[in-house]
């Protein structure tokens, strides 16, 4: 799902994904990394861009793996964890990625593509609203 366009432009491929939409403002930075937290790997792409006092983190794709990420609720339990929100009162709304079922809140999306494999999506909502998650979230397929 080609989203670019005047607002955007693609964000290529991570781990089996494809990020077909980035906002044309996102930093011009783009790192990839992996990580493990709590028996989960992350593959992450970020896009930051050069501020007065350093660096601003302006998106983030993370594909997470691991056995621990069962269902929908479980994913949600981890990723509270991993962000350190409270669970009970981290304001949620279901999202029908079409990949899979998820959540969508304030400058971030998550879905469960099948047990053990997710995405999250994480903007700066100062800088590009609180829908962007959920425009970026819809433009990242899988690519197999």
């Amino acid at each position: 799902m080609a989203m670019t366009g005047p607002g955007g432009r693609d964000g290529g491929e991570l781990d089996g994904f494809h990020v077909g939409w980035v906002p044309a403002a996102a930093g011009d930075m783009v790192s990839d990394f992996a990580s493990e937290w709590e028996d989960v790997t992350f593959a992450t792409r970020v896009w930051e861009r050069a501020v007065e006092d350093g660096y601003q983190v302006d998106l983030r794709v993370h594909v997470l793996r691991g056995d621990r990420l069962a269902g929908l609720a479980e994913l949600r339990d981890y990723l509270a964890e991993y962000h350190e929100r409270d669970p009970v009162d981290w304001p949620l709304t279901g999202f029908d990625h079409g990949q899979g079922a998820g959540f969508v809140g304030d400058g971030e999306a998550f879905w469960l593509v099948e047990p053990g494999l997710a995405v999250d999506v994480l903007v700066d909502v100062e800088r590009f609203g609180a829908d962007a998650a959920r425009v970026v979230a819809a433009s990242v397929v899988t690519t197999g």
